[in-house]
């Protein structure tokens, strides 16, 4: 009986040291990534305590580790603590601005990984586009804009909501900071007074343009 248990047993001891040594690679990509700059395969690996073959048996490239290392490193901010504010009320154009004020507090940690990832997730090499397709950004700016505009869902047309959300994810995000701060040369305090203006603009734009009750 013991040796038919054993199985497993290993098998599952394999597969929680195979997510340890995961777990170990990303997380020291992450810490050494923090500041801005790509580190190596070498670095990652030290930093890990396993080999660099280790570090390519999980990923096939330092690219593919650096998506999963700042995805993973972008789980925050907290953005529900935006929306769990009791004073916020259902004002979509008020919910929006406290989603854009949380994730603009965080920028200075995040912005630098979005860069990152952008970069990696918008102009792959060559290499890795065509032997394996890239991981893309995920869909969370979608689900906090909707999140965020959720009181409007019963107010405005199917077509003129998904339009609202599709015009706020230009102005809400990575891009449009870079832009601001790249392009236009502001400041944290105009950027974010520019972003909320624009947002703000479109919300009260969509809300103008839905037909009124006319009975």
């Amino acid at each position: 009986m013991t040796s038919a248990n054993a199985g497993p047993v290993r098998r599952g001891g394999r597969e929680a040291q195979r997510r340890r040594t995961r777990k170990a690679i990303v997380d020291a990509a992450v810490r050494l990534s923090a500041g801005g700059a790509a580190p190596s395969v070498d670095e990652i690996a030290a930093a890990a305590d396993v080999s660099r073959r280790t570090v390519y048996a999980y990923f096939p490239s330092l690219d593919h580790l650096l998506i999963d290392a700042t995805a993973g490193a972008l789980n925050e901010p907290p953005v529900e603590e935006a929306f769990n504010d009791p004073a916020l009320g259902d004002d979509a154009a008020d919910r929006v601005d406290a989603l854009i004020r949380t994730l603009l507090k965080h920028s200075p940690q995040s912005l630098p990984l979005g860069r990152r990832l952008i970069r990696l997730t918008v102009d792959p090499p060559v290499s890795d586009a065509e032997e394996t397709p890239g991981p893309r950004r995920g869909p969370r700016r979608i689900q906090w804009l909707e999140q965020a505009c959720e009181p409007l869902r019963d107010t405005l047309d199917e077509r003129s909501y998904q339009r609202l959300i599709s015009a706020l994810t230009i102005v809400v995000g990575w891009e449009a900071q870079i832009a601001l701060r790249d392009v236009r040369g502001l400041d944290p305090q105009a950027e974010e007074e520019a972003i909320t203006w624009a947002a703000r603009a479109l919300v009260e734009a969509a809300i103008k343009e839905q037909p009124g009750d006319s009975t």
